[in-house]
């Protein structure tokens, strides 16, 4: 049977363990192997094809890792400083921060770890084109009100990895529900989508001054999806327990026309795996533990 590696958040250890159950056969720190290759939310970056080999020495392990293809990256919970060495007689792989909008890498880049000296695990295809799944972006510490405007940014990113859409861009109707202070209106209005933003609080001054912005005083949850027949994007980083986002998402699935989806699901206190399971099955999803995300994961949708 095939064995995938699935690499766990830091700090959300517990949470991949329990959504993996009965096929977890082995942890390697974050790295859990387990049988199968079905995703996992909780997953940061999913090793595919786990192989293990022994190896001679450093420049053995170099040698067999750039056989099989240029770019690595590696995850080293054991013998770091023998890994390190290891890296440096691999091909240089940026770990730049992303400039949001512009292109993600397109070659392959496999992951390894050390089990021992002499031992090796190794995948060459993994799930995430940014090592261990960490996508870091030159920030923005001038326009948005708020750091929420980084887990949009990779939202957008990673809905465009997973579906191949394009990011919102005039012309599009966005609603940011529970939008205030409005790090979330701010990304959509800078793409040039009309935004309408939902909440009870105001959008910061500078948000509510863009062109394509409109504010809305009142609630996500009292919106009735007629007002609006077309939704391109419908965004929610709004506070509240997720099984009432879930209904809220059936409601605008059932009554709007709607083209695609960026909600986070916030959990307080335990993590509600039963309606991260009714939204992971919705068709046209895909639920996942963004880097900047906390404790919460993130339902992308695009209509089938």
């Amino acid at each position: 049977m095939t064995i995938t590696g699935y690499l766990a958040a830091e700090g959300f250890e517990d949470q991949l363990r329990t959504e993996l159950g009965g096929r977890l056969r082995a942890e390697h720190g974050r790295l859990f192997l387990a049988d199968g290759d079905e995703h996992c939310a909780w997953a940061a970056n999913t090793w595919f094809d786990v192989q293990e080999t022994p190896i001679e020495s450093i420049g053995d392990a170099a040698t067999k890792l750039k056989a099989i293809q240029r770019n690595w990256a590696a995850y080293a919970p054991l013998h770091h400083g023998r890994a390190k060495l290891i890296v440096e007689k691999l091909p240089h792989v940026s770990a730049r921060p992303l400039n949001f909008g512009t292109p993600l890498p397109t070659a392959p880049l496999g992951s390894f770890t050390l089990l021992a000296p002499d031992r090796m695990l190794y995948a060459a295809r993994c799930s995430s084109p940014m090592s261990h799944g960490e996508f870091a972006f030159n920030e923005d510490r001038e326009g948005p009100p708020s750091r929420a405007y980084l887990k949009l940014w990779e939202g957008l990113t990673r809905h465009r990895l997973e579906f191949g859409s394009a990011l919102p861009q005039a012309g599009d109707i966005c609603l940011d529900l529970g939008s205030s202070p409005g790090g979330w209106t701010w990304v959509l209005g800078s793409l040039g989508a009309s935004v309408t933003a939902i909440d009870k609080a105001p959008l910061a001054p500078n948000v509510a001054a863009m062109k394509t912005v409109q504010w809305q005083q009142g609630s996500a949850f009292a919106l009735e999806p007629g007002e609006f027949p077309r939704v391109d994007w419908l965004c929610s980083d709004v506070i509240c327990y997720p099984a009432r986002l879930l209904k809220l998402v059936q409601r605008w699935l059932a009554s709007s026309d709607m083209r695609n989806a960026v909600c986070t699901l916030k959990f307080q206190g335990e993590t509600d795996f039963e309606t991260a399971l009714a939204f992971a099955a919705i068709p046209g999803s895909r639920l996942l533990h963004l880097h900047h995300n906390k404790h919460e994961l993130t339902w992308l949708w695009r209509k089938p």
